[in-house]
């Protein structure tokens, strides 16, 4: 059997963090709302647990496709990345804490332009906030997208 292409590698790469991605995402909305709620000294009743799975769930059930099918997608054709997707997913701990009545946590002057819904300070800066078990497959696919990038710009006589 032959090599493989290094647009075939990359989608090997994508799906592994596709399917990561999958994975981890319900859990880190219930460690998100766990955290601050230990933060804030709030208890998680029967009721926030209740609701912080059912966005747990819908994260996952809602932003997974998402992600894969922008990993999945050829990078020609990509407009945004798979961070600032999972960065959106925010939204479903949020939601859970506001509802709870969990105010808003202190950010700095970036954060707050760069993210105004993250009122609770939960969007991830790389792929291992949302699970260290995401970093490799993240750093391995966005090495690999840079390098078929380069390889066709290259081919088309262009850097």
């Amino acid at each position: 059997m032959g090599e493989r292409s290094d647009d075939e590698q990359l989608g090997s790469y994508a799906r592994e963090l596709a399917d990561g991605i999958e994975a981890s995402l319900a859990g880190w909305v219930r460690r998100s709302v766990q955290l601050r709620c230990r933060d804030a000294g709030v208890d998680m009743d029967d009721a926030l647990h209740r609701a912080t799975v059912s966005a747990s769930d819908r994260c996952r059930d809602e932003v997974a496709p998402a992600v894969r099918a922008l990993l999945m997608s050829d990078i020609d054709d990509q407009r945004t990345t798979p961070l600032s997707v999972l960065r959106s997913a925010v939204r479903y701990p949020t939601e859970v804490l506001a509802a709870a009545g969990m105010a808003p946590v202190a950010r700095d002057d970036f954060a707050r332009r760069a993210f105004p819904a993250d009122v609770y300070a939960l969007a991830p800066a790389n792929f291992a906030d949302i699970d260290e078990q995401l970093a490799e497959p993240g750093l391995v696919w966005g090495a690999a997208k840079a390098h078929v990038h380069l390889t066709r710009r290259r081919a088309e006589g262009r850097r």
